[in-house]
């Protein structure tokens, strides 16, 4: 299961989030993302975990916690929503 995780302290690595995620079961991956220019955090990250159960239980367990001064938002990753082309005049 893909796990977002949510207001993140900027300070929080990709091992803080893991070793938060691998008390409640096996992380396989832990991305956090990044603005491209800067290299610095975007404040969210994913964690996927192998067991559906084990995610269910880190999500409920985890959402609203405290890490880094910051209370998480944990929640399963909602497929993204299909957005209308914009026009290159709805840019401006």
């Amino acid at each position: 299961m893909n796990i977002y995780v949510g207001n993140l302290a900027y300070s929080v690595t990709e091992d803080d989030l893991r070793q938060s995620f691998e008390q409640y079961g096996t992380v396989t991956t832990c991305d956090l993302i990044q603005d491209k220019y800067s290299g610095r955090s975007k404040g969210f990250g994913f964690v996927e975990m192998t067991n559906n159960q084990e995610a269910q239980s880190a999500i409920e367990a985890l959402n609203e916690t405290d890490l880094q001064g910051r209370p998480l938002k944990v929640n399963e990753t909602r497929p993204k929503e299909e957005r209308p082309e914009r026009s290159s005049s709805d840019r401006y």
